[in-house]
């Protein structure tokens, strides 16, 4: 009975084992793992959206950002589709005072162009908040790329 139980208990982890490696070598995307929203979780959060959610012009986002984000109160926001064409652009306000380090509430509301199906028939893009960077260096560029979709 023993020895059953040990080759029963070898088929399920081998099987275990073997669905982790195919998931893995299969691409099998994690869902957990949008843009770089993780990456940039410490710096900047959506509030009125999900990634992927389906949207439609003009639209109203909410959320906060690290005052050093801003610029004068405002950061921008760039709607591209998934071939990186810019479909509209407008800026997130700051809803609190921005000088601090801490985090800030933000709205905008960004109105977009038509959006066409991409060549491979995506609906997919993103929405791009972009750390304002008046030096203009590229080592102060910072930006949150939100996917989304288009109704």
């Amino acid at each position: 009975m023993k020895r059953i139980l040990t080759v029963v208990f070898f088929i399920v982890v081998l099987s275990v084992v073997t669905f982790i490696i195919i998931k893995e070598q299969t691409g099998v995307p994690d869902q957990n793992n949008f843009g770089n929203i993780a990456e940039k979780a410490d710096l900047i959060k959506i509030a009125s959206l999900s990634a992927n959610q389906e949207i439609k012009s003009p639209i109203t986002i909410t959320g906060e950002a690290r005052g050093y984000w801003f610029f004068e109160a405002v950061l921008p926001v760039i709607i591209i589709d998934k071939e990186g064409n810019v479909l509209g652009q407008g800026v997130a306000t700051a809803q609190d005072d921005w000088m601090t380090t801490d985090f800030v509430s933000f709205t905008a509301t960004v109105s977009f162009n038509k959006f066409k199906f991409a060549s491979d028939g995506a609906k997919s893009g993103a929405i791009i908040f972009q750390k304002s960077n008046q030096s203009g260096l590229p080592e102060n560029d910072d930006a949150l790329e939100f996917p989304i979709t288009f109704k």
